[in-house]
C-alpha cells in the first residue's frame, strides 16, 4: 500500500464518522461534508491504485527488459 492509498481509506472512514453524526445530529451540512470527505478519500485511494498499477508494469518491464537477449 502506498500513502494515498492509506490517506484515501483514512478519509473515507472520517467521511463515514461525519456523515454518521451529521445524519444522527440532524446536521445536513455536517452529514453532507461526510460524503464529500468519503468522495475525496475514494479518489485519493484510486490515485493510489493507479500508482501502484503503474509501479508494477513498469517493475515487470524492467524485469522483462533484463531478461531479453
Amino acid at each position: 500500500m502506498n500513502e494515498d492509498q492509506v490517506k484515501g481509506e483514512g478519509e473515507k472512514i472520517k467521511g463515514k464518522i461525519n456523515e454518521g453524526v451529521g445524519k444522527v445530529t440532524g446536521d445536513a451540512a455536517q452529514e453532507a461534508k461526510g460524503d464529500a470527505q468519503q468522495v475525496e478519500g475514494e479518489v485519493r485511494k484510486d490515485v493510489g491504485n493507479a500508482k501502484e498499477d503503474l509501479k508494477d508494469a513498469a517493475d515487470r518491464a524492467d524485469d522483462e527488459s533484463t531478461r531479453a537477449p
